[in-house]
């Protein structure tokens, strides 16, 4: 199973995250999205826009790459594979 790991100050919006290993079925990003979704309602919103599409200051990695399709998340997170969620702090 992939495993998501993420920037720590997220879990101040998902403290149920928090110090535990997450680990979803292989599948595409949108996929593993919605899995974390159901262990924490909301996460997706927070995400992703009203389109679907990832947030401007969101990125995500798999293993060593960087997410290509960031409209419909096709991207495919493989058996084994480190899922990586990024958010900018932005701000002035």
């Amino acid at each position: 199973m992939p495993v998501v790991q993420m920037t720590p100050h997220l879990y101040r919006f998902f403290p149920q995250l928090e110090h535990r290993t997450l680990e979803v079925p292989a599948g595409s990003v949108a996929e593993v999205l919605r899995a974390i979704d159901a262990l924490a309602p909301g996460f997706t919103d927070y995400l992703l826009d009203d389109h679907g599409a990832l947030r401007r200051h969101v990125n995500i990695g798999i293993n060593q790459s960087i997410l290509y399709d960031r409209k419909t998340l096709s991207d495919y997170v493989p058996e084994g594979a480190t899922l990586y969620i990024f958010q900018a702090l932005t701000g002035g």
